[in-house]
């Protein structure tokens, strides 16, 4: 778990997904850039769109064609993100990249969603000492987070679902389905409709 012998660097560790310690003077660095990137990205003016991909593409770890982020949007490191090809999200997208977010194709998430893939340790003496871990998040081509949603970290959303506004996903959603609660919970299959 948390041990002095690990000859490991804490961003290995983090990577890895195994307890880390996020004050490390490595990570620090890679978060100041990170919030240096995302302040310069929220400031930058609605009429210059060139800047805003310019920015993405510097602070994201991969930005698909025609993909939009409105802003403001607050992530940890933003190496870790990935979006597919004309993904859209709303404002206020809050993308925690502890561990890696993959964001499919065609992805609609609507305004407040968080993606938060960080937990802490339930042993007391171990979050006092300053440990964390993380887990990663998929999310598949076509998927719906209605307003509000938040994903937490280890899960899988699964192509052409859709996630009510306001649910909190917690397990791992099949393609195609309808989902919405607290927990969520899957209500129905999509039935696709005739173009």
């Amino acid at each position: 778990m948390a041990s002095g012998a690990d000859p490991r660097s804490q961003r290995e560790r983090m990577l890895a997904g195994d307890l880390y310690r996020a004050d490390d003077p490595e990570l620090v660095a890679l978060t100041r850039r990170a919030a240096l990137l995302v302040q310069d990205y929220n400031s930058t003016p609605a009429d210059r769109p060139e800047r805003h991909q310019a920015l993405l593409r510097a602070l994201l770890g991969a930005v698909g064609d025609r993909v939009v982020v409105r802003p403001p949007f607050y992530c940890d490191y933003g190496t870790q993100i990935r979006i597919g090809d004309r993904s859209y999200l709303n404002f206020n997208a809050v993308l925690l990249d502890v561990a890696a977010i993959e964001i499919g194709a065609d992805v609609q998430i609507g305004p407040n969603v968080q993606l938060l893939t960080p937990y802490h340790p339930l042993d007391p003496a171990q979050r006092r000492a300053g440990w964390e871990a993380a887990r990663p998040i998929t999310v598949g081509d076509n998927v719906w987070l209605g307003g509000g949603v938040i994903v937490l970290g280890g899960v899988t959303i699964g192509p052409d679902t859709v996630v009510g506004a306001g649910s909190v996903v917690t397990r791992d959603l099949p393609p195609g389905v309808v989902a919405v609660g607290n927990p969520a919970r899957v209500q129905r299959s999509v039935t696709p409709t005739a173009d």
